[in-house]
């Protein structure tokens, strides 16, 4: 039987009640789409110069790793695979029994995040299906007491530790195997019960792996902020990590944004967080992958924007990541390589208009990444400054460029791509580079017919 230990014990539900729950968690919980923006107003649990400070590393970061793990990778169907497909909670639970990934495999995902560039991390500790990864006191529904009789946050904290990259914990706050996670929305002793099972879980997190980075929350159904007590829950996450960052989807702001599956920037700090295919977890048939230059090229969008780009993985159940997934990120690191000083130290660029290229600014100096190359002449149209210089990067090598009053033409290029990705010129302006096809569009002289 699992347990589950609270500040107050909690009675178990009938077939039946659980039963009434699981359907209402299911109505409710709809597509599963997760509550990705909180208003950017309402409480917050710190200032705003205490943010700007925190946020100092984060924001050079710019490219962090998304580790979606659970028992549903042993299904290899979807990390919604439980609610999706109407398993009983008792049948699922079995799969602890199953679920022994390999010693340490969270080594293979430190040393392939850092390869690719990345700067940090974030694994789910525990995911919507309720198992947590790590050695909680408030169920034995756990990898140490269930399943592989180890602690694998501890094992994820120590390979990211050894990588050099700072570590993150996902948290989702809905449970589907909670005897509460649904009745708490109408029942308010359930409520008590599974608030403080939360709380106890987050408090445990906090305390007992060091100095983790980021606390990202998901899907705060079925209760509101208030309800989730979510105010007085990071000012205690606060407490016991005073540096640690925060995402909004416990229902209150705090210290940024998580558009998802899209790129969406906000006046507020935020993080892109994506898929390399369609899914979050494992999926064995799941082969919809992204390219790397796709990715290249989405994480070059954030950074002009000022975002992050959090891209994730999801192991098998014996914690090998995907072949498919290293051999796109190990491209990705490549290029970062080269260009990463590009991404990680980039200023907030204005340009952005063009069919076959994204851009990045380092003070007066643009960067045009041409993601499909345009052969011996590369057209840059709206450009407001004057160009003083122009060069490959990261070769240095001059390029010829002709500016006139609405474009500014780089020539003598080669006619194939030198960089199979994204191939980057280095463009010196006379201040800091600004686009205007309006003014394009509006005085470009027009003949007459």
């Amino acid at each position: 039987m699992i347990t589950y230990n609270s500040m107050v014990n909690p009675h178990e539900l009938s077939r039946r009640g659980w039963l009434q729950a699981a359907s209402l968690l299911a109505a409710a919980a709809g597509s599963g789409v997760a509550q990705e923006n909180a208003a950017d107003t309402g409480p917050r649990t710190s200032t705003v110069e205490d943010r700007a400070k925190r946020l100092e590393w984060w924001h050079e970061a710019r490219f962090g790793m998304f580790v979606h793990f659970g028992l549903y990778s042993l299904l290899g169907r979807h990390e919604w695979a439980m609610e999706q497909e109407g398993i009983p909670v008792a049948e699922y639970q079995q799969l602890a029994k199953q679920f022994n990934p390999k010693p340490h495999a969270a080594r293979a995902w430190a040393k392939l995040a850092k390869t690719a560039g990345m700067k940090y991390m974030v694994m789910t500790t525990k995911h919507h299906e309720g198992f947590c990864h790590f050695d909680t006191k408030l169920t034995d529904y756990c990898a140490p007491k269930q399943a592989a009789g180890r602690d694998l946050v501890a094992e994820y904290v120590e390979a990211a530790q050894a990588e050099g990259l700072r570590y993150g914990f996902y948290y989702s706050l809905m449970d589907w195997h909670h005897p509460d996670g649904a009745r708490c929305k109408t029942d308010e002793a359930a409520r008590r019960r599974f608030v403080d099972y939360i709380h106890g879980q987050v408090r445990e997190l906090c305390t007992n792996y060091g100095k983790p980075a980021v606390l990202w929350y998901d899907v705060n159904w079925p209760l509101t902020a208030e309800g989730w007590e979510s105010e007085k829950m990071n000012k205690m996450v606060r407490g016991l990590q005073p540096e640690i960052l925060i995402n909004n989807r416990s229902g209150i702001p705090e210290d940024f944004t998580t558009p998802e599956q899209r790129i969406q920037a906000s006046a507020a700090p935020w993080e892109a967080c994506m898929t390399m295919n369609d899914s979050w977890g494992y999926h064995r048939a799941d082969d919809n992958w992204k390219s790397a230059k796709t990715i290249v090229r989405n994480l070059l969008t954030c950074t002009r924007d000022q975002g992050n780009y959090l891209l994730n993985i999801g192991p098998k159940a014996d914690g090998s990541i995907p072949p498919e997934s290293v051999e796109i990120l190990t491209k990705v690191g490549k290029w970062m390589d080269n260009h990463g000083e590009l991404i990680h130290k980039a200023d907030k660029c204005q340009a952005r208009r063009s069919e076959f290229a994204q851009f990045t600014r380092q003070g007066n100096t643009l960067y045009v990444h041409a993601y499909f190359w345009p052969g011996e002449t590369l057209s840059l149209g709206g450009l407001q400054q004057k160009v003083i210089a122009a060069k490959m990067y990261p070769s240095g090598k001059a390029v010829k460029f002709q500016q006139e009053e609405f474009r500014v033409r780089f020539m003598g290029l080669p006619m194939d791509a030198p960089d199979p990705l994204v191939t980057t010129l280095a463009v010196e302006c006379d201040g800091e580079p600004t686009q205007d096809m309006n003014a394009l569009r509006v005085n470009r002289k027009r003949e007459s017919v």
